[in-house]
């Protein structure tokens, strides 16, 4: 059975707004790769200041007198400089893998460790080298801005002023005391700018993505509202006109076979009508379904003169317009094969709404079949599924020989659902 032209419709406007804003997944990934790329850009940043660093690193150690000051002037300088290194290539070299962002926090961790040694052999607190922890926080904070990711540059005044009072073994004079509040106020700034800055950021760029897939909705529900009433006025006013030519006919005929033919033109233009004027319905946004499967119903009932019960139960809550679609195609096509295959005399339908999903089941009291058999026609099973599938819901078909049928279908109550099930 080929897709309603409706649903075709609609896929084609989702296709053409989502060129313009994206799909909302799309957006998503984009949001994770923008966070991926800035730190990306960030860790190659990270990794020229390294090579800064290295290069005076290289420097001290070629001029004696200034390794002798930093107490570095041994074989095993030396080694770990190669250490060093090393690990700043790795680093540079796992930038965009699953593991650069642990990868990289080790290494600036073992940059303290090495930052601590150099300025506790040259003065502690009162070192030359000091003010480079400042610039450490800032990498940190830049790279990692996350309160316990910021900790371990924080702690290194407390280590050094520790480890100075060690080796001095005498109170930490006035003048250490001011340079660590200095320090450690100095430090607690930085972090809260840059992560404030962070944060502000974030939250703007969520905005934007949010507004993106705003647009993008009602993009696509204008465009439907814009269709759906050049399909009304257009095609609706000719099925009018065909109607009424379909009158006059008869008024002008007394040739009982030719108004018999005249009459189910009618009822079948009129039937067009109505199915015209659902669909249309269905295009637009702010639809209440459960008037319109209420409305289906009695429409079955008049034409094929089977008993009818619907029930609506729980509070109806907005429902994504594909949702709705999919709901009302599989009962319509659900008393579709009743009419045609059951030999039923009633059908009982009941819709309930949850909170995050919407379930409908229909069962008649028909001759039944079995669904194992896989038969075409009966009840459409295989478009059903692909339907319900299409919005990312549940299509069950229980039924015997002799036992009726039934046919219950479970979708959520937003579009979210319906892309999960495409994927």
């Amino acid at each position: 059975m080929a897709a309603p032209a409706s649903e075709s419709v609609s896929d084609r406007i989702r296709e053409r707004v989502e060129r313009l804003f994206g799909s909302p997944r799309a957006l998503d990934r984009d949001l994770v790769r923008g966070r991926d790329y800035r730190f990306t850009t960030r860790a190659r940043a990270l990794f020229y200041a390294r090579l800064a660093f290295l290069a005076i690193g290289l420097g001290v150690l070629a001029v004696r007198p200034w390794a002798e000051a930093l107490s570095v002037d041994g074989a095993f300088a030396f080694v770990w400089y190669g250490v060093m290194l090393l690990y700043a290539s790795a680093s540079f070299v796992a930038i965009g893998k699953r593991y650069a962002r642990p990868l990289t926090f080790l290494t600036l961790c073992l940059d303290l460790l090495t930052l601590v040694y150099l300025t506790t052999a040259s003065g502690g607190l009162h070192s030359p080298l000091m003010p480079t922890q400042v610039v450490f926080t800032v990498l940190f904070a830049l790279m990692f801005p996350k309160p316990l990711a910021i900790l371990p540059p924080l702690l290194t005044l407390p280590v050094v002023a520790r480890i100075q009072q060690i080796l001095g073994a005498e109170q930490m004079p006035l003048a250490d005391i001011f340079l660590l509040i200095y320090y450690t106020v100095l430090n607690f700034i930085l972090v809260y700018v840059i992560v404030y800055l962070n944060e502000r950021e974030e939250s703007q760029t969520s905005e934007i993505v949010g507004l993106q897939k705003e647009l993008g909705e009602l993009a696509v529900i204008e465009e439907r509202n814009r269709i759906a009433r050049e399909i009304h006025d257009g095609l609706g006013a000719n099925l009018g006109s065909v109607v009424l030519q379909a009158d006059y006919l008869a008024e002008q005929t007394g040739d009982p076979v030719l108004l018999n033919e005249i009459g189910e033109l009618k009822n079948t233009v009129e039937e067009s009508i109505d199915e015209l004027r659902r669909s249309v319905s269905m295009m637009r946004a702010g639809l209440a379904l459960a008037p319109a499967l209420e409305d289906l119903c009695a429409s079955f009932h008049e034409r094929a003169g089977l008993e009818v019960n619907f029930e609506s139960v729980g509070r109806e809550r907005r429902v994504h317009p594909e949702c709705q679609l999919a709901v009302f195609r599989v009962l319509q096509e659900t008393l579709h094969n009743v009419q045609k295959h059951a030999r039923a005399t009633r059908v009982e339908v009941r819709v309930v709404f949850h909170d995050d999903r919407v379930e409908l089941s229909a069962r008649d009291d028909g001759q039944g079949f079995d669904p194992g058999q896989g038969r075409s026609g009966h009840f459409g099973i295989l478009h059903m599924k692909e339907r319900a599938r299409r919005v990312g819901g549940e299509l069950a078909v229980e039924s015997r020989p002799g036992e009726g049928a039934e046919v219950c279908l479970a979708v959520p109550a937003e579009v979210a659902g319906a892309e999960e099930g495409q994927a």
